[in-house]
């Protein structure tokens, strides 16, 4: 399942070094933003694909006491009430019976599709102003990329909210915005400038400026913990927030500039009808590895397709030990490393990246391949010999070794 299942996505191996990790301090993540816009992309009512991957990715899957039949109910005037899903009758306390009380609450989640950068930022702003200090916002943006232009427009405003307080937040926001387009950073590492280069294109409504998101739009809100992801052919150029930040470092994994197919299609719209790669690795990555290989339509055997569930499941055991263990994990990472949903995502990226890695391919791999910020140690690295060889395994067990260079082959 694309969401959290705690029998299949949590590894007994790694349990006591997870009840004994500790950092100088921990985030609980407890708010996402999830926002997609791509052409023609398929959506479910105003979900994009994407956006739905995402959101799935992000909830906890009942325990299986959530599904059992509940007994039926006789009353005293002899009317039989029973409460499973075929009964017809509504209960009052719906709302309460579809929460499994075995389970954490989910995450909460804004949903955008096709928001102008206003809205959006509006909406940002909102979210991180009522962040507790000890939480981490996760933030989650999945749209074209656009070349950078000369003579920018200034980034527009923020819409204010119906509340006092946020305006005056948007306008602060606004007024730091413009300071960072025209005032250099102390250390003179970077341009102001990298700020306001290539950016998100969010969705075709309104002028330009309304459309545009900047990195340089995002670094307000730095002042708050955020677990930012970025799936665009523009990824890399919100690499210049790591450094920038103006409160907590910024934990950024960020999509490779093109997709890695074994059988590259000339159809523009393959993307388009089965959604981002970089986001279905993060969220179903046995999946994902398979369409990667055109393996997706070949219908394998349950038992092989098991089979290969359980050597992904073994890595990420060893994989998340490795993290839990590490004496050189950076401090951004092991903060949110105790949280369940960040840590798979790390996981996943961890394979994706290395999945991308070894991939053959003719052209430069650099535009092929995903990036974190800060970095993930290099026991963890894309051709560690724990990562790579359980790419090799899995390689080897769908007889698609050939389309992979290891480095002891």
């Amino acid at each position: 399942p694309l969401r959290y299942c705690a029998m299949l996505d949590s590894f007994p191996a790694s349990q006591t070094y997870l009840a004994r990790f500790h950092a100088k301090k921990l985030f609980k993540f407890r708010d996402a933003l999830l926002a997609s816009y791509h052409r023609n992309e398929v959506k479910y009512a105003e979900v994009t694909l994407d956006t739905y991957r995402m959101m799935q990715c992000l909830e906890w899957e009942p325990s299986g006491s959530f599904y059992q039949k509940r007994p039926v109910e006789t009353k005293e005037n002899g009317f039989v009430v029973d409460h499973t899903l075929t009964s017809g009758l509504i209960d009052m306390k719906l709302a309460a019976d579809m929460a499994d009380p075995t389970l954490p609450p989910n995450p909460r989640k804004a949903i955008l599709y096709r928001p102008t950068v206003s809205h959006l930022l509006a909406v940002l702003a909102m979210i991180c102003d009522e962040l507790s200090p000890e939480s981490v916002m996760l933030i989650y943006l999945s749209a074209s990329g656009g070349p950078a232009r000369d003579n920018v427009a200034q980034p527009e405003n923020p819409v204010g909210s119906s509340r006092a307080s946020k305006s005056k937040l948007l306008g602060r926001a606004s007024q730091e915005q413009k300071s960072y387009r025209t005032e250099p950073l102390s250390n003179g590492q970077i341009n102001s400038g990298d700020y306001y280069e290539d950016h998100l294109w969010l969705g075709p409504r309104g002028g330009s400026g309304s459309n545009n998101l900047y990195p340089g739009d995002l670094i307000p809100f730095t002042r708050k913990p955020l677990f930012l992801i970025i799936d665009s052919d523009t990824s890399r150029a919100f690499k210049v927030l790591n450094g920038a930040e103006r409160g907590e470092p910024v934990a950024l994994l960020l999509s490779p500039l093109k997709p890695s197919l074994e059988n590259p299609s000339a159809d523009d719209d393959t993307e388009a009808l089965n959604g981002s790669q970089f986001t279905f690795f993060l969220t179903a990555p046995l999946q994902a590895f398979c369409q990667m290989l055109g393996l997706s339509n070949s219908d394998p055997d349950p038992e092989v397709y098991d089979e290969a569930e359980s050597i992904l499941s073994a890595s990420f055991s060893e994989w998340e030990t490795i993290l839990l263990t590490s004496r050189v994990l950076n401090l951004v990472w092991a903060q949110i490393m105790p949280d369940p949903f960040l840590r798979r995502l790390i996981l996943r990226f961890i394979f994706c990246r290395s999945v991308m890695t070894s991939f053959n391919r003719t052209e430069d791999h650099d535009p092929y391949l995903p990036q974190c910020h800060p970095n993930l140690p290099e026991s963890v690295s894309p051709l560690s010999k724990p990562v790579q060889s359980s790419v090799q395994r899995l390689a080897d067990h769908f007889g698609v070794a050939k389309s992979f260079h290891f480095n002891n082959s």
